[in-house]
């Protein structure tokens, strides 16, 4: 469950991240800056860099990349100018070959000369969408945020990075479901189209309660039927797999906040953000 928001601005990203980077915010960041882009982060050595660059794009659904730092940087300009990667996120996952060692607060003293960051599509964005469309999302009603799962869907390999599909889980009225499936499928940046509609068995979901994390609704009323998209905690279970000699992760839905409007990413096509991408990363 998100905490109750302490008496802040917590409407523009630049004041949110602030909030955490002080200490004075450590929630879920699901409804704050309610009309700017979240994403998910993933830090590695440089030397896996370009593998999992090639990861992301062999499974963009799931990984959609908006930002991807130089070796070293602490931010990412085009996504926000004061950015810090190392302490405005507000909870953080670090692996070490493999293993989960510490889920600290920063991780300034862990930030390296040659660690690349990636900021990649989060579904909190298209959340605001949806929304907008008139779609309830009961689980924003109650405080909390949408649940993950573990599937037996696989993704595609790329150098060390490979494993199973993550996704998450809404619980939509189901009048809402094909409405739901036809808005977000318009906004690849935000994960695209639902990967299932249904039964959670067929994905190989034994038991909604067991949510990957531990946290999200889990639980579905009568009327509602579960609808699942591809996540971007895809990429911590591919660099468990790859055994990454430190990897550092967003932890829950602790995500990255940028100065990106969501309307106006939303409006880019695949192709468009990939182009520019491209242009950011050849001018690093």
């Amino acid at each position: 469950m998100t905490e109750t928001l302490p008496a802040l601005d917590l409407a523009t990203p630049p004041a949110v991240r602030a909030a955490i980077r002080s200490g004075a915010y450590r929630g879920f960041t699901n409804l704050l800056a309610r009309d700017y882009v979240q994403g998910n982060l993933m830090v590695v050595p440089q030397a896996q860099a370009d593998d999992f660059a090639e990861f992301c794009a062999r499974n963009a659904q799931a990984l959609p990349l908006l930002g991807r730092s130089a070796p070293g940087a602490v931010g990412i300009p085009a996504l926000a100018a004061d950015l810090d990667l190392r302490s405005d996120v507000g909870g953080y996952m670090v692996f070490r070959d493999g293993v989960l060692c510490a889920t600290p607060q920063d991780v300034r003293s862990e930030w390296r000369e040659d660690l690349v960051a990636f900021v990649l599509g989060c579904s909190f964005s298209f959340e605001r969408l949806l929304l907008q469309h008139g779609i309830r999302l009961r689980h924003l009603d109650e405080g909390n945020v949408s649940a993950m799962y573990v599937t037996t869907l696989q993704t595609r390999s790329a150098g060390p990075f490979k494993g199973p599909l993550v996704v998450s889980m809404r619980a939509l009225r189901a009048a809402d479901v094909e409405r739901a499936a036809e808005v977000s499928a318009r906004y690849p940046m935000f994960h695209g189209a639902p990967v299932h509609i249904g039964d959670p068995a067929a994905i190989g979901i034994t038991d909604l309660s067991q949510s990957y994390g531990g946290h999200g609704l889990t639980q579905l009323q009568d009327d509602e039927v579960p609808v699942f998209w591809a996540c971007g905690a895809t990429a911590q279970l591919a660099a468990l797999h790859a055994g990454l000699p430190l990897c550092i992760t967003h932890h829950q839905a602790h995500m990255v906040v940028t100065d990106l409007q969501i309307e106006a990413l939303a409006s880019r096509t695949h192709a468009q953000h990939s182009q520019q991408q491209g242009k950011q990363q050849n001018g690093h």
